[in-house]
């Protein structure tokens, strides 16, 4: 996620324009803007009844994982609430996008909610389970979109799918078990500030296993314009552990399970058929077995869950590896480099990425050493899209 400050993009606008402000600034956060896709042409594919709206993901970084011992290339500075919190707020609005989808939210009361709201969005709130301190936040403007219906996803729900009596040595969970390293791509752990101190319990009880206070929020919108259209926006952050794919696949099936009957409710009660954007941080890269499912649907077997329905899952593609493919990385520091978030749609004739938030090269003087720094203050970068929808045409 690129932690830029960057353009506003064009909200909810029935403009054919789809120009991007870049706020210049003379403080730290540096500075950002949406690019169109290459090769588009947005003058002519606009319609009288079409509209843009503009999504940004975000993991921010909670304050209660940063310290110096976990981050020490940074400024120490820089790791600071205050000048974090304030740059942070900077970035968002300067990015100014409809819909914000942030991971790692842990001043949401304190902070957060109400210094959005003064930037004109609601927002819809979502804490880790147990003792975590932080959860996923979506914010949307409320000039932009009316806020329909809302669902929280607690992924330690997939506990309940293990049968009561049944062993941790049994047959039947060997497919929730770790899978061998030379089948990990997975991301390694950010610094050691959150594994290191984690008690996880016994890895071989698949009830433990899964109980991992991870959480997501689903949320259908309609948009204030002419058109009113629907759309369902969700937002995630699944388990970290590199040596834990198992557990995040199961995940993102519980993730799509849970999408599509959020998407049906939504259709029935509504009498439409609306988009969907999925955005967060998956902490998985590009190939591996959870991006893999989430833009295919076809998991390994062995990885998987015999506990939900075998239906197939709304089908999802990558805003960015979809135009522009997909960034080299969205977290960046000494430890680790990769790609972590996306912004995934599902395909319609009626829904199309025009243009995505730029992430700076591996030797941009401000990103040379890692981050969090001044002008970057969380490991991730913030990822964007701007979307056009059509309305459709009445027969």
């Amino acid at each position: 996620m690129l932690k830029a400050l960057g353009a506003r993009a064009v909200l909810c606008s029935n403009s054919s324009s789809s120009t991007s402000v870049v706020r210049k600034m003379s403080s730290a956060p540096a500075s950002r803007k949406f690019v169109s896709v290459e090769g588009s042409d947005i003058h002519s594919r606009s319609k009288p009844d079409g509209f843009r709206f503009s999504l940004v993901s975000y993991n921010i970084l909670a304050q209660v994982y940063v310290k110096s011992s976990s981050f020490p290339h940074s400024p120490s500075s820089s790791l600071k609430w205050k000048p974090r919190s304030n740059t942070i707020l900077e970035v968002l609005k300067d990015l100014g996008a409809d819909f914000f989808c942030l991971q790692e939210v842990d001043e949401f009361e304190s902070f957060y909610k109400g210094n959005m709201q003064n930037l004109g969005y609601s927002s819809i709130y979502m804490k880790r389970s147990g003792q975590k301190r932080d959860g996923c936040g979506l914010f949307y403007k409320h000039d932009c979109a009316e806020l329909l219906l809302e669902e929280k996803i607690e992924y330690n729900d997939l506990v309940k799918s293990i049968p009561d009596g049944n062993s941790s040595n049994d047959d039947d969970h060997t497919n929730i078990q770790t899978v061998h390293a030379d089948k990990q791509k997975d991301v390694e752990p950010k610094n050691g500030s959150k594994s290191n101190t984690e008690d996880r319990g016994d890895p071989n009880d698949p009830r433990v296993r899964l109980k991992r206070d991870c959480v997501g929020i689903m949320a259908a919108f309609k948009f204030k314009d002419p058109s009113r259209h629907i759309v369902i926006v969700a937002n995630t952050h699944l388990y970290w552990d590199p040596e834990w794919a198992d557990v995040k696949l199961a995940q993102a099936k519980y993730l799509l399970f849970r999408l599509a009957k959020f998407k049906t409710l939504v259709s029935d009660r509504y009498e439409c058929i609306p988009e969907v954007i999925v955005a967060g941080d998956f902490n998985s890269q590009p190939g591996d077995t959870v991006y893999q499912y989430l833009v295919s649907g076809n998991p390994s077997s062995n990885l998987m869950l015999n506990c939900l329905d075998e239906s197939p899952p709304i089908p999802l593609c990558s805003v960015y590896a979809s135009t522009r493919g997909e960034p080299p990385f969205t977290n960046y520091t000494p430890g680790f480099t990769g790609t972590l978030d996306y912004i995934l749609f599902s395909p319609s004739d009626h829904i199309k990425p025009i243009s995505f938030l730029e992430l700076p090269d591996s030797d941009a003087a401000d990103i040379v050493g890692g981050l969090p720094n001044f002008s970057y203050p969380s490991d991730h970068l913030p990822i964007g899209a701007e979307f056009e929808i059509i309305k459709e045409v009445d027969e």
